[in-house]
């Protein structure tokens, strides 16, 4: 029997999160933020966490620093359940990495610092420990620098192992969108972009094309509309469920949510309208507190947010 119903490799840091800012920032002005919030923050880790609070057993393969950033991310995951026997601490001076988010009501600047994010290589990387796993996960694929281009022959070893695997590639800092993704879609069986990465990724200037693209090439494409829902496509079925309609706080880690809920439903056997429920009901859960796990931290609140939104809905 496996020991974890999911396995995730991938980056761990924090979220340094501020609110109430001016759209415009100009040089050599001290400006004020309304309110800020430091929480668990990279991709990789919210899905842990988040998988991790719904009930799953997940094992997470990362490295941090050795500082309290570091410190801290582990504690909310610890706190969460994630096995973090195989996230290494460094021993040089490369620091955890850390995310500034500066949150406008519409859009928002985000500013990363990498630090350890893209230390994360195939030597650091136990494949029998990822293989003990019911499906594996992978995150940020242009984050991970050092794992990149090793993720196409990992994504095969899960599979090969019997794992179902999945992949959100989330953006591209560099911007350039390099084709090297394809190679590894095509050992996943969830593609889980937004809108806007999977027109990126296929290089289309429209939603439609991009969707058709991508179906030819991963079994299952899951695309997240933001405050429209979701969207998935299975060879030539397509399915869509709209978003929950709720007062937000916060859309920081609400993709990442998203892919802990659909993922949460898939590995259980569930049909693809109730995972893309699933995905949508936990990214508006993320999205009523800020930050992308502190909805999930909060149980009470968390059981009580999923009776209340038991059913699926949406064909």
């Amino acid at each position: 029997m496996p020991n974890f119903d999911i396995t995730i490799a991938g980056e761990l840091n924090l979220d340094l999160i501020l609110y109430g800012l001016p759209d415009e920032i100009p040089p050599e002005r001290e400006l004020l933020a309304s309110d800020m919030r430091i929480t668990l923050g990279s991709s990789s880790a919210i899905v842990a966490h988040n998988l991790a609070s719904l009930g799953n057993k997940v094992g997470f393969i990362s490295r941090i620093g050795n500082d309290q950033f570091g410190r801290t991310a582990l504690d909310y995951l610890q706190r969460a359940g994630v096995d973090l026997s195989k996230v290494i601490t460094s021993a040089d001076s490369v620091k955890t990495g850390l995310t500034v988010i500066l949150q406008r009501n519409e859009w928002r600047n985000i500013l990363t610092y990498p630090g350890t994010i893209f230390d994360l290589s195939m030597n650091d990387i136990d494949i029998d420990y990822l293989a003990s796993s019911r499906h594996f996960h992978l995150s940020s694929f242009y984050l991970q620098r050092n794992l990149r281009s090793d993720a196409p022959e990992l994504l095969k070893t899960m599979k090969t192992a019997g794992l179902t695997t999945s992949l959100d590639c989330n953006d591209d800092p560099a911007g350039t969108w390099e084709q090297d993704i394809i190679e590894a879609l095509r050992h996943v069986d969830i593609f889980l972009p937004n809108a806007r990465e999977a027109m990126q990724v296929t290089r289309s200037t429209d939603l439609e094309t991009a969707v058709e693209i991508l179906a030819e090439i991963v079994p299952l494409l899951v695309v997240k509309l933001g405050a429209r829902g979701a969207l998935a496509r299975r060879g030539s079925e397509q399915y869509f469920s709209q978003a929950l309609e709720v007062d937000v706080a916060d859309p920081v880690g609400a993709g990442d949510s998203f892919d802990a809920g659909f993922i949460h439903e898939f590995i259980r056997g569930a049909d693809l309208q109730t995972c893309l429920y699933a995905g949508n009901r936990a990214g508006a859960l993320s999205a009523t507190r800020p930050g992308g796990t502190e909805a999930f931290r909060d149980r009470e609140y968390r059981e009580t947010f999923y009776r209340e939104h038991s059913h699926v809905r949406n064909v």
